[in-house]
């Protein structure tokens, strides 16, 4: 267990917070995730691990590409009918926490049922209320936002390395049912009733999937870049033999395409990874002048733990 973590077992939250030495919103995190007696499994493909989605809205007719070492995710803009003429306009790709987390509850849904179809109705809004975000008001219309552009839009992940490329899927979404027009003409938006996974993705999920916990996630639910830290942390970690450099140039490739120079991101990232650790108490990781040292750790969720679910 993590320093933070023994310090909350001994001392409590409010102690911890007065003593000062760590972050205010690490402290709520890591308390947050110890506090959950009811933790589900939750699952996410590996190549979410390696590149992930923008962090803040893009120009609607951009497309999004970023690369880790054998990995990028290239996510073009989807379009849609503009009221009830025949021209099209962009909507922009997926982006932020919200649609990070509508992606975890079809993946871990379709791993669960085994099907690609997934449902959403009751069971979507009974998640997301549980992951701690409301359904309705501003996020319930974010998360609205989110499902139409993740519907809407081409996802492709492509390997790459030891001079061989591959394509993993073209799109995360194949089908879905849209219902209830909301507004008219340039504000209409669609709420999604069913989704059913592209036979690819769904493919490379049950393949290599990463197990996490729902607990962590929930702690994260409103920070992005933490989330994709705690997956990429979860992915990593326990398929080490021994100690890895990471190092600074390495981690804003995958990290930190939003900052344009490296002093900025290699400034920030640390309080991002403390919120991860937050919430992964095993992991066992360096903060040193070159980047980050990796060891080699126990996943977020035990072996015996998935296979009795």
């Amino acid at each position: 267990m993590g320093t933070i973590h023994q310090l909350l077992e001994q001392q409590g939250k409010q102690s911890a917070i007065e003593m000062g030495t760590v972050s205010r919103d690490v402290i709520e995190a890591a308390a947050q995730y110890l506090s959950e007696e009811d933790n589900a499994l939750a699952c996410a493909y590996s190549g979410w691990a390696q590149c992930a989605l923008p962090h803040r809205r893009q120009p609607v007719e951009q497309a999004w590409v970023v690369s880790s070492e054998r990995m990028r995710l290239v996510v073009e803009p989807g379009r849609r009918p503009i009221g009830d003429s025949d021209n099209l306009e962009f909507v922009g790709v997926p982006f932020g926490s919200y649609a990070r987390l509508i992606l975890l509850y079809l993946q871990t849904q379709a791993l669960r049922t085994n099907s690609r179809e997934v449902e959403l109705g009751r069971s979507w809004r009974a998640w997301m209320s549980r992951i701690g975000v409301p359904w309705g008001g501003s996020s319930g219309k974010a998360v609205r936002e989110q499902a139409e552009l993740i519907s809407r839009c081409r996802l492709t992940f492509h390997f790459q390395g030891d001079g061989r490329l591959g394509l993993v899927n073209q799109s995360v979404v194949d089908g879905a049912l849209f219902l209830e027009r909301e507004g008219v003409s340039r504000q209409e938006r669609l709420s999604l009733e069913t989704a059913k996974l592209s036979e690819g993705f769904f493919e490379a999920l049950k393949r290599h999937p990463i197990p996490l916990e729902e607990a962590a996630i929930k702690a994260l639910a409103n920070n992005s870049a933490a989330l994709d830290c705690y997956i990429w942390l979860a992915y990593r970690l326990h398929s080490l033999a021994a100690p890895r450099l990471v190092t600074w140039k390495a981690l804003k490739a995958q990290h930190g395409s939003g900052f344009k120079e490296l002093y900025h991101f290699k400034s920030k990232f640390p309080s991002v990874l403390q919120l991860a650790l937050a919430v992964y108490p095993s992991a066992n990781v360096e903060v040193v002048e070159e980047g980050l040292i990796l060891k080699p750790s126990r996943p977020p969720v035990a072996p015996k733990l998935i296979a009795s679910r």
